[in-house]
């Protein structure tokens, strides 16, 4: 049996499976619902609690890939509900892959899965410093919600500066949650890159100077890394 309410919070629900789970479940259920609430709210939140009888059909798995490649971009963030059996450790394994942030909690914590639907995983702060120079931090970790919200203040930016210098700041960045923040990430930097004049990159792991050497390869702009301690060092080279 599924079984499917609305959440307080906007656009998120919550998704109770029971029992034996059919393709009719899916088809009659689950799909229709689902569908309805992705074109009133373009993206949503879902809380998936798996009782401890729960068990899938070979057509109810199918029907489930299939509504997730249909509106693969449809689902802001997702929380799975349940004891560490077979389909925790296959939503545990895909999580990565997923377009959008998914996590698992343990049967006792529903609550706990609640918060983290509501809770902002990461931030970004933009400060005009004048002069073309743009100082960006990144802090936690970023979805894609937050991307897009960030990417309209970045154009307003771009948009009144026909050139531009970049401070980034990833000194409390933690990475991203799924593919679609990355692949936002990516469409961000290709979309404004040819107009950067010099970029410096303030952080401490390697993989964020990998960045620096990424941006200096694919742009013509003049590149540098700095270590988390010599921010003021990154501030006074991007402004002279």
């Amino acid at each position: 049996m599924i079984e499917i309410s609305p959440m307080p919070a906007p656009s998120s629900y919550e998704v109770r499976l029971s029992g034996r789970i059919r393709e009719d479940d899916y088809e009659d259920v689950l799909i229709p619902a689902l569908d309805r609430a992705i074109e009133e709210h373009e993206h949503i939140r879902v809380l998936v609690i798996l009782a401890d009888d729960a068990e899938f059909s070979v057509g109810a798995m199918l029907d489930d890939a299939e509504f997730g490649l249909r509106h693969w971009r449809g689902f802001d963030r997702a929380a799975v509900v349940g004891r560490n059996g077979w389909m925790m450790r296959l939503v545990r394994g895909f999580a990565p892959l997923m377009p959008c942030p998914v996590q698992t909690f343990g049967p006792d914590q529903a609550d706990e899965a609640r918060r983290w639907l509501g809770q902002s995983l990461g931030t970004i702060h933009q400060t005009d410093l004048g002069g073309g120079v743009l100082h960006v931090q990144l802090r936690g970790k970023l979805d894609p919600a937050r991307m897009e919200e960030e990417e309209r203040d970045l154009d307003a930016f771009i948009r009144r500066n026909d050139r531009f210098r970049l401070l980034l700041d990833l000194r409390e960045f933690d990475g991203w949650q799924g593919l679609a923040a990355i692949g936002q990430h990516l469409r961000m930097v290709r979309a404004h890159y040819d107009r950067l004049d010099r970029a410096a990159i303030v952080g401490d792991a390697g993989w964020q100077r990998m960045g620096q050497r990424l941006l200096d390869t694919f742009s013509a702009a003049e590149t540098r890394y700095f270590e988390a301690d010599r921010f003021d060092a990154a501030k006074s080279w991007i402004a002279a």
